[in-house]
This record gives structure tokens, sequence and C-alpha cells, in this order.
């Protein structure tokens, strides 16, 4: 297997890495199971003031640190500043609020004092993609430290300098060695690791598939996991809305990050009502986007993090158009430069085709009309995935069947799907179960122990 950094833009492999050994796993083991048995016993205040320093630290060097998204996946250098920022800003809000979030509970019972402790368990896995290779690891890994646990994380196999880089702030902000470790390891590794006794649970974000396969190991072995997998968001637009907020948010939800995002808007179901005027629209802002150089500030689309990323959204959108779906614009590759580029897409009337019934990682918008209210519910919950779901309307009734009916861990009436420390972040149906971030995040690797005091 390659462990390797290839740059999207050019679609040059500019440094390659030698995985790591069996014997430098079981190192990394032995080691992790130590520093828990010491870690576990830190207060909240040593840890926050470790993990205030990360935070400090990310932001010191966030454009270094987003120079290298950008270089290994392609990502937009400003969007990457941002992510380093969001980081930042997790550590803190951990650092700060994990002492709360795990309190001791008192509850009145017959006992003479009865409580509820939350308590670490352990070395976890973090299997991690390359879309946001800072971001999805420190969502895992800020709440998991704060509580007392410790890291070992896998990640994307086109990342290792981001990977590395996640490990040496960590090391620089003062976490004990063994506390969080990364392993150039490629996927055929994680069974192995999954069964070691020294793992007692594992975390991952990708593909509905790699949950599943990493769900069964960790089900043989009776370890908790916590799974975020694809999506395939709805965003529906209402008669009430906002018609030019929605459309400015609809291209921002499914361009960010060139579209690579599970959360990003890919289901456009629009009223009948206003189908018309919101198609003209959308189609307009999409043809004007600037596809180019990620490090340029004034590019709006870069490159596709992969020239496999680049075929399958090739291949989603021909099916589409051989299945009725008409291409409003983009629909091709960008041949005329070097790299992985893909032309923004608008595909109208693609209901029942594999832009709307697949998860498609790229620029490429699938719309469709909806006759009413009812209809466009069914529409944005005809789907397989449940991650996110976004509905723009200004009616207060329509509001509220929407946050009740839609099918998914987040519902944003009114606003763009995001992530955010304060609020639990997941998915129902095949984008996977438990949740990350906020209170409950934090509480995901932690035994919930009762105490009963006679």
């Amino acid at each position: 297997m390659t462990i390797a950094t290839t740059n999207p833009a050019t679609g040059e492999t500019l440094k390659t890495f030698q995985p790591h050994s069996d014997q430098h796993l079981e190192q990394a083991l032995d080691r992790a199971a130590k520093a828990f048995q010491t870690w576990r016993r830190t207060t909240f205040a040593e840890r926050a003031a470790r993990m205030q320093k990360a935070a400090a630290l990310l932001e010191e060097r966030k454009d270094s640190l987003a120079r290298l998204i950008t270089l290994e996946m392609g990502k937009l250098r400003k969007q990457g500043v941002a992510e380093i920022e969001k980081c930042a800003n997790g550590c803190r809000y951990y650092a700060e609020n994990a002492e709360r979030h795990l309190a001791d509970e008192v509850i009145a019972t017959d006992a003479k004092r009865s409580l509820v402790k939350h308590q670490p368990v352990g070395a976890v896995l973090a299997v991690m993609p390359w879309n946001f290779p800072f971001w999805q690891v420190f969502r895992f890994a800020a709440p998991a430290l704060m509580a007392g646990d410790v890291g070992l994380l896998k990640h994307a196999s086109s990342v290792p300098q981001c990977a590395l880089a996640i490990e040496e702030i960590f090391k620089n902000a003062g976490f004990p060695q063994g506390v969080f470790q990364t392993l150039l390891i490629g996927s055929d590794k994680v069974q192995k690791l999954i069964e070691d006794p020294r793992i007692v649970a594992a975390t991952l974000t990708g593909s509905d598939g790699a949950g599943r396969s990493l769900g069964r190991a960790a089900g043989g072995q009776i370890k908790k996991t916590v799974l975020e997998l694809g999506g395939s968001d709805p965003f529906v637009v209402l008669p009430s809305a906002k018609l030019e907020q929605a459309v400015k948010v609809a291209v921002a939800a499914r361009i960010q990050n060139a579209g690579q995002s599970c959360i990003a808007a890919k289901r456009f179901i629009v009223h009948q009502q206003i189908a018309e005027e919101f198609e003209k629209r959308f189609v307009d802002a999409f043809k004007a986007l600037k596809v180019g150089d990620p490090q340029d500030d004034a590019t709006d689309v870069g490159p596709l993090a992969s020239r496999q990323v680049l075929d399958d959204v090739d291949d989603q959108v021909r099916r589409s158009a051989s299945k009725g779906a008409r291409t409003a614009c983009g629909g091709k590759r960008l041949e005329d430069r070097p790299g992985f580029f893909y032309a923004p897409t608008v595909l109208l009337n693609a209901e029942n085709t594999a832009a709307f019934q697949e998860e498609v990682f790229g620029p490429v918008a699938a719309v469709t009309r909806a006759k009413d209210l009812d209809h466009a519910i069914a529409l944005a919950n005809d789907t397989q995935f449940g991650l996110g779901a976004a509905a723009f309307t200004n009616d207060s009734k329509e509001q509220e069947r929407l946050a009740d009916e839609l099918e998914a861990g987040s519902v944003f009436i009114n606003g763009m799907v995001k992530s955010d420390p304060r609020l639990p972040f997941g998915g129902i149906k095949a984008s996977g179960y438990g949740r990350e971030l906020s209170q409950v995040g934090i509480r995901e690797f932690t035994n919930t122990k009762t105490v009963w005091i006679g």
C-alpha cells in the first residue's frame, strides 16, 4: 500500500512514507496502555492547560498548516485556515467545559447517597478521512483526551503530513508520550488493532462501507464504536423563503470543500411554485464560480482530492444524465489543466438518478421539484442516509413540521448545516450512530458508572 502526499492541483506525488511496522504498532499500543494509567489520574485543570496550549499552537501555525492541507488534499487555502481556527475553538471549548460535562450527578434514590460518574475507558482508535484532515481528528481528540482517554490515529493514507503534524501539536502542547499517537498504516491493519485488548473502543468518520467493516470487527470484540458515515443531505426550499438568501446559502452549502463534505447539501428539493426562479438563479451562480488554484484566495472551487474521487464523480454524473437528468451547467472534467478538477455542475430533474440516490463527493448539485410540503418531506427522506438536512421557509408551522419529520441527525432551518462544538453531531440510518461534540460527544467514550451507597 502507498502512503503519500499527492498534490491534487497538479497530480504530482511529492513525498512517500514507509508504513509503520508491526513492531512499531506493538510499541505504540504499549505506550498508549501505559500512558492511560497515568493520564486518567490527571486533573481536569492539568488536561485543560495542555489543551489550551494546543489551541494556541494551532492558531500560531494556522497558515503553515492550511498550506499543508491544501498541498495534500486540495482544500482552498482560506478554507484551510478556517478549519484550523475551528480546531482551536474546539480545543478551547472542551478545555473550558469538560469538567462540567463529566461532573458527578447526584440522584435521589433509597440509598444514603447515589450518583452517576463518567470515567475514562482507555485507548481509543480513530480512523479518520482526508476531507477535513484536522477538524475530523480534533473533534474526536479534544473531548477524548479531556475525558482522560488516550488516542491512536489511523488517518487517511493521502494526508500523512497532516497526521504527523497533529501528533506534533499535542507533543508540543505538553501531552505526555503515548497520550496521542499517529500510526502510518493502511486499512488492512485496522482489524488487527481492533482485536488487540489494549484498544477499548473505536471511532470512524468515512464511507458507509468503511463503517460497516469497522463495526463488524468491533462488534466481534464487543467494543464500543461511534460511526459518522456518508450523507446525501437534502436542502428544501419553500415559497415563503427569502429566495436570494436561499440561493446564496445553497451554493455555499454545495461547493464547500469542492463538494467533498458529508454534510454538504447535495439534493435540492424546491417547491414547484418557486422552482423556475430558484433554478435560474442557482445555475447562474454556479456558472459564475471560479475554478482554479486552491492557494489563490479568489478561487471558489479547487481540485478534487484524488483521481479516484474525480473518476467517481464523473461516473455518477454520466449515469444520472443517462437516466434523464438535464445538465444545466458543467457536467465534465476540466481537461485543460493538470490535477483533478471538475466543473461545477447543476443537474435538473434529477430525481431517481445516481446523483439523487448516492452520495456525490464533488461540486455537483442534484435539483428536483416538489408539489407541496408533504412531497418535499417525502423526497428529502427518500435516502439511505440521515446525516444533516436544511430547509428554507419563514412559515412557523412548516418549520415545526420539518424539524419533526426530516430524518436526520441535524436539521437546520434557514441556514447551512455545520458542526459546532456546543451541539451534538452525527447521523441515523446508513449515516452511522453515536454522537460527537457537545456533552453527548464527550460521554461516548466514558464509563457511565452508577454508584450506590447504603
